[in-house]
């Protein structure tokens, strides 16, 4: 069963773009100019959805690297990523998951070793495209990496804040506001290539605790930063709804179904692991129990129409 395109009367076609062009600019997240495309990720069908074709888009939160059963060395591709739980559930015809673990914004359009330019894998009968791009555009590595150096020069202290506002300006929200008008890029290229596919721009989970509290040395952030780094994290997947609605696709929050599950729990407990996991996965990354969450959170998405 195909997604249908969804068309809302310009009246309130034009009503929602002037609520989310004023949210992107009130919130310093637009870097370039853009003009909306038509909407085209609101509606979709609710039941079994048989004959579905699917392609999955995205970085290494998307591939799930390190947890078994890894199917793509080169891309650090799990089977039992988001994508193919999602797929299995939804019994689709035709599955293509190109999502490679370190994957910014460019390899939409280029390949990435053996993996080819992941925009491919969209074609026009595609039904169904999942996204969750940007984590990498924004240098989500060398910032743990950053701060997990500066963490021991001040510990009661937010020397990783500090670092990224040297200049007088947030360094990381510039990043965020110049990967929006990139991610706008590849919603619109989704959409030209399969017009009439449903698209969902899956967001990030929750990596640190959500009431802002720290667990040095199990992540080795400064006291400070904590609050600081979940909030970098929270304004790039405000970001992504932002744009994600601006060119008429869906939003998945995987923020929300993720509190308490942080990579400070213990290790029954979370879903992201520290920077030395106990479970397989990547440092900073979603374990198997986070993929299954992301994937719960992608399947109940798919049961809105809106």
């Amino acid at each position: 069963m195909a997604y249908g395109t969804v068309r809302d009367g310009s009246a309130k076609r034009n009503r929602r773009r002037a609520t989310v062009a004023a949210a992107l600019g009130g919130c310093a997240l637009v870097a370039a100019s853009t003009t909306p495309a038509a909407a085209h990720g609101g509606g979709g069908h609710g039941g079994h959805d048989r004959g579905t074709r699917y392609a999955a888009l995205g970085d290494s939160y998307t591939s799930g690297p390190v947890i078994p059963t890894q199917v793509d060395a080169d891309c650090a591709r799990s089977d039992h990523n988001y994508p193919s739980l999602v797929a299995a559930a939804r019994h689709v015809s035709a599955f293509k998951d190109v999502s490679c673990g370190g994957a910014t914004t460019a390899e939409m359009w280029k390949a990435q070793g053996t993996n080819g330019p992941q925009l491919d894998a969209v074609r026009r009968d595609t039904d169904l495209v999942t996204v969750q791009i940007g984590g990498n555009d924004i240098g989500f590595g060398s910032i743990i990496g950053t701060c997990a150096t500066l963490g021991a020069t001040d510990l009661a202290g937010n020397p990783c804040q500090r670092y990224y506002n040297a200049s007088g300006h947030d360094q990381l929200t510039l990043e965020i506001a110049q990967t929006a008008p990139k991610v706008d890029k590849v919603l619109r290229a989704v959409h030209a290539r399969a017009p009439h596919a449903r698209i969902l721009v899956v967001g990030y989970p929750d990596l640190l605790p959500d009431d802002g509290s720290g667990c040095y040395p199990t992540v080795p952030f400064a006291a400070k930063d904590f609050p600081y780094l979940r909030d970098v994290g929270k304004h790039l997947n405000l970001m992504l709804r932002l744009v994600a609605a601006w060119n008429g696709a869906g939003y998945v929050d995987t923020y929300g179904p993720t509190v308490g599950h942080d990579m400070c729990k213990a290790p029954a407990d979370r879903w992201i692991e520290p920077l030395q996991p106990a479970s397989p996965a990547a440092p900073a990354h979603p374990n198997a129990k986070g993929e299954a969450a992301m994937a719960r959170a992608v399947l109940a998405r798919l049961d809105r129409r809106h």
